[in-house]
């Protein structure tokens, strides 16, 4: 289980120089982030059963969940 939940949550491939990817890309898209977060969590809910990996899929697929779940609690909190 650990293996999966380093390859969720912080996977080495995905942090360089100190830099999250998923924090380089919410930096990109601003106002679009939003939408490639529910992209995401449709992929990993479509290929769960297909990839070999179904338990990585869903815990890859609650992760980007859990980040939209805080986007937005942080845009209720804001208005």
């Amino acid at each position: 289980m650990d293996k999966i939940s380093d390859d969720v949550n912080h996977p080495p491939h995905y942090n360089q120089n100190g830099i999250e990817c998923i924090e380089a890309i919410e930096a990109m898209l601003g106002e679009g982030y939003e939408h490639y977060l529910q992209g995401n969590i449709l992929k990993y809910i479509w290929r769960y059963r297909y990839k070999g990996k179904p338990l990585e899929d869903l815990a890859k697929s609650a992760w980007y969940l859990n980040r939209l779940i805080q986007l937005k609690t942080r845009g209720e909190k804001s208005n």
